[in-house]
């Protein structure tokens, strides 16, 4: 069975560039493209779509204002030139969120974090989940027997430990069975990073980083050398 996909987006060159990505894919195909909201509600009510690649941008009404009003929405992918946007897309709890110009690369770790989505919807099992109840961004992860919830805005920084991690925030250590791969697609790339093999941290939270470690309140942690470039890339820019 092939992944039906949706492209909605305004502009053309960008549909172009996402179609051209999804046809050098095997097991997807392109069921209908788009330029607005309400054309892509007619397209969904005629398609069985599985996953939907949408802008934020467009006339009449937002990608974001679109989403919240579908009830039983496909999996979807976020694609804007707009990084202010993350947040929203989040709490909509949204496969991925990619800025424009899209790379093939880029492309492909959404495509992985969608087959991810769909295995741990297959096997009922969600160690992290978001929960989109109110405008404030948090997860709720499993503790002991209790599912607990953690405000992302507290967190400091994620300590992988073989099958478990351990979440660090202002007030509280989380212990949560759950992998490290796991915890990385569920947190949101715009505002948590991966620093090392058993780190990711919260890109808010550094106080300070060398070209070896970063430092968050109380803790310094170690740059892995395989993250190195791109981490170090990532703070001078966000600098």
């Amino acid at each position: 069975m092939k992944t039906k996909c949706l492209i909605v987006d305004d502009e053309p060159l960008a549909r172009d560039l996402v179609r051209s990505h999804i046809e050098k894919l095997e097991n997807f195909e392109i069921v209908a493209e788009c330029g607005d909201a309400m054309k892509a509600l007619r397209e969904l009510h005629n398609h069985n779509v599985d996953l939907m690649f949408m802008d934020i941008q467009m006339p009449q009404i937002t990608g974001i204002e679109f989403l919240r009003t579908l009830k039983n929405p496909p999996k979807v992918i976020i694609t804007t030139a707009y990084r202010e946007y993350a947040v929203d897309g989040f709490e909509l709890d949204v496969v991925d969120f990619l800025l424009k110009p899209i790379t093939f690369e880029r492309f492909l770790k959404s495509i992985n974090k969608y087959y991810q989505v769909n295995l741990d919807d297959n096997q009922n099992v969600k160690p992290v989940s978001v929960n989109t109840t109110t405008e404030e961004a948090y997860i709720y992860v499993k503790e002991n027997k209790k599912v607990v919830k953690v405000h992302l805005n507290e967190i400091l920084y994620v300590e992988g430990l073989s099958e478990y991690v351990q979440i660090y925030t202002d007030s509280r250590k989380i212990i949560t069975k759950c992998s490290m791969n796991h915890m990385s697609e569920k947190l949101p790339d715009t505002s948590f990073m991966r620093i090392h093999k058993s780190y990711i941290v919260s890109l808010g939270r550094i106080e300070a980083f060398t070209s070896s470690s970063v430092e968050v309140p109380g803790k310094e942690l170690p740059i892995g050398r395989s993250y190195k470039n791109s981490v170090i890339e990532a703070l001078q820019v966000q600098g």
